[in-house]
């Protein structure tokens, strides 16, 4: 049995879409999947799994080469590139849009595409969720998670479990002054609260076991628009969450999405909407380009080798959730143009509004 750590790492982009916004064309899917076939026989992966949620294409790959490796993150990169040539030849829509280079630096970090990263030693049984958004920004993550590992309401085992009976640990970065804290929950439970309340710019970036340190989840924190310095998308954040002995149940993580939550994004990333948890054959938004998607898909780790994977939400549990969530959709929808559809003008400094106040700038008059 392999005894060195596993890395699993999420990596995903945009990189082209079949007709607007909405899907990843299968010839890109099929590029892609030749990249990572070569790459599991020349045993720089030890698995993968290529999943498609909305306009995104997500690469979930094993290997034990560790989180950042410069190969790992060169062959997602080379991956990206081969599909955005495809939607160049196709002429799809934003054909490399998140590929911010012409040039891999060693990292995909800060080029574009998200990433993220979990290595770690696999346990007897190793269950792990990855979640995948479309439409939205990191911040989305930031009430599931605090559901998930923090609300004795979503996750009894945090009362009943005396693994999890410590509480865990939050990090926390400020996508704004490029800052990290972390918070030790329950006890700073408020002072948490006080920061992942505002998501459009503090994200849960990693949670660890108070109990073992054990590194529990992580996300995708990447900002398209601050990398760039103007609006080229959505990040359609992706998440990775271990579960059961000591960390939340399968369940009890899942059960973070039963109740559907506003989030940033939506048509032009400029509005806020209901956070819809679908099956990975009904993440495709063309309403309005939304509303947002989340995907969840269940893998059993075994030797580094993806057994699965399950595909949660296509589960009619959450026919309710996804009720609801299209009820808030139908009445954000009334408010046009007006917040609290539209994101708050702070919120809008990466889209073609500035330029609209810069031209009408010299008509406004003092008041007397």
């Amino acid at each position: 049995m392999e005894t060195k750590p596993v890395t699993l790492s999420v990596i995903k982009a945009d990189v082209g879409s079949l007709v607007g916004h909405v899907q990843a064309h299968p010839d890109m899917l099929t590029v892609v999947k030749e990249h990572l076939a070569r790459a599991t026989e020349d045993q720089l992966l030890a698995d993968y799994h290529v999943a498609n949620v909305g306009d995104d294409i997500e690469l979930i790959m094993t290997h034990y080469r560790g989180s950042d490796s410069e190969k790992i993150h060169g062959l997602a990169w080379d991956a990206f590139m081969a599909a955005a040539e495809v939607a160049r030849r196709l002429k799809l829509y934003a054909a490399g849009q998140d590929l911010l280079s012409d040039a891999f630096s060693g990292n995909v970090k800060g080029m574009g595409p998200g990433v993220a990263e979990i290595t770690f030693n696999e346990r007897p049984s190793e269950p792990v969720v990855v979640f995948m958004a479309d439409k939205t920004d990191p911040g989305a993550w930031n009430l599931p998670l605090y559901k998930m590992f923090a609300d004795p309401f979503t996750t009894i085992g945090l009362v009943i479990d005396p693994k999890m009976h410590d509480g865990f640990i939050f990090e926390v970065h400020d996508l704004v002054e490029h800052k990290k804290v972390t918070f030790s929950l329950p006890e700073e439970l408020y002072d948490l609260l006080v920061f992942i309340g505002s998501p459009g710019r503090y994200c849960i970036k990693r949670v660890y076991s108070k109990k073992n340190g054990e590194l529990a989840a992580a996300t995708s924190t990447q900002r398209l628009n601050q990398i760039a310095g103007r609006y080229v998308g959505k990040d359609d954040p992706v998440c990775i969450v271990r579960c059961q002995n000591g960390l939340p149940a399968v369940g009890e993580v899942l059960e973070a999405f039963a109740e559907p939550h506003l989030v940033a994004g939506w048509m032009r990333g400029s509005h806020y909407g209901p956070l819809l948890p679908v099956a990975e054959a009904d993440s495709r938004p063309t309403r309005f380009d939304g509303p947002a998607r989340v995907v969840a898909l269940g893998f059993q780790l075994c030797n580094g080798r993806l057994v699965g994977p399950v595909d949660f939400f296509a589960d009619k549990g959450f026919d309710r959730a996804r009720e609801k969530a299209l009820e808030l959709a139908d009445y954000l929808r009334r408010l046009g143009p007006f917040e609290p559809h539209r994101l708050a003008l702070d919120h809008l400094e990466y889209t073609t509004l500035p330029l609209v106040a810069e031209k009408l700038k010299g008509r406004f008059q003092p008041i007397e």
